[in-house]
């Protein structure tokens, strides 16, 4: 059974730093492309990054671009993102992903509240 595990999230200062990761469990996450995304109070659930299965391409909301960064540890099943000034409209619960053949796997989502 697939499951995604998000943690790293809290309370963070407009312009701080913070790292979330989400530790992947039941396959081989290396040949599947993973992403984050979020949904803030009252709104849909939007894309955030995407990683390529082998971290050689990754893909990024306009809204994130320059200060948020998408990573991954194969060899730990781990993707990371690493959010670098963040500014009180990031604020949302953040959920990883993963799409394996017809069906999407989703975490529980962790909660980053950015103050301003």
């Amino acid at each position: 059974q697939v499951q995604l595990v998000e943690s790293g999230g809290g309370l963070v200062q407009a312009g701080g730093s913070l790292r979330l990761s989400c530790a992947a469990s039941g396959r081989t996450f290396s040949s599947y492309d993973m992403g984050w995304y979020r949904q803030a109070p009252g709104k849909e659930r939007e894309f955030v990054a995407a990683i390529s299965w082998s971290g050689g391409s990754t893909y990024y909301a306009d809204s994130v671009k320059g200060r948020f960064t998408i990573s991954r540890d194969n060899a730990k099943n781990t993707v990371y993102l690493q959010m670098n000034s963040p500014k009180p409209k990031d604020t949302a619960i953040y959920y990883c992903n993963v799409g394996v053949g017809v069906l999407d796997y989703w975490g529980q989502g962790t909660q980053v509240t950015v103050s301003s």
